[in-house]
């Protein structure tokens, strides 16, 4: 096995133990929560980066890897719609699950009629800040609650109320975005039987 696709693995082995902090109620689990999901993030840039330079491209690296970000990403915002503090409801995380239903069901029809669906920049775009709004939530997470830093009221409720929030809805319109684009470039295998 190659590093890219250990990479991969590493990635998906680690979303168990990023909930698990997350929901374990002991000293510091939100900052625990956080190096470990950053850490899985920064194996999402590498894997990728590696398998290309290095001519080590595989047909697993090619199913695992964007499963794995899938799964990391909606596995953190649906932890997200159980902390009270992150005013993010389930609508963001239906729309971002749906998407990700949708570019998978995609990317079946394109393999069966031999078309590999690349990742695009809006794609790209939008993995990457979702992952930084995530970071961000769970860093703002560890300051209130592991480190209990004594923010201005005015502050926490701007944070908790309006920022955070505000970072999801822009990932969440990222992804309709690239839903849109990725919809829009394979239409066509959908509208074939015409």
């Amino acid at each position: 096995m190659n590093l890219p696709n250990k990479l991969t693995l590493l990635r998906v082995f680690l979303i168990p133990f990023f909930l698990l902090f997350v929901y374990l109620k002991m000293p510091f689990h939100y900052l625990i929560s956080l190096v470990i999901f950053t850490a899985a993030s920064i194996t999402d840039a590498l894997d990728g980066k590696i398998a290309r330079s290095r001519g080590l491209v595989t047909n697993f690296g090619k199913f695992l890897d964007p499963l794995a970000d899938k799964v990391l990403v909606i596995a953190a915002l649906t932890v997200f719609v159980e902390i009270p503090e992150i005013k993010m409801g389930a609508i963001p995380l239906i729309i971002i699950s749906a998407r990700e239903f949708m570019v998978s069901g995609l990317r079946l029809l394109a393999a069966d009629s031999g078309v590999v669906v690349a990742a695009g920049m809006w794609g790209k775009l939008k993995t990457a800040f979702t992952m930084t709004a995530i970071i961000f939530s769970l860093a703002w997470l560890s300051f209130v609650h592991d480190f209990s830093i004594p923010f201005p009221e005015v502050m926490i409720n701007a944070v908790d109320n309006w920022v955070i929030p505000g970072l999801i809805w822009i990932s969440t319109a990222l992804t309709v975005i690239s839903g849109a684009v990725y919809l829009k470039g394979y239409w066509h295998l959908i509208d074939s039987d015409k």
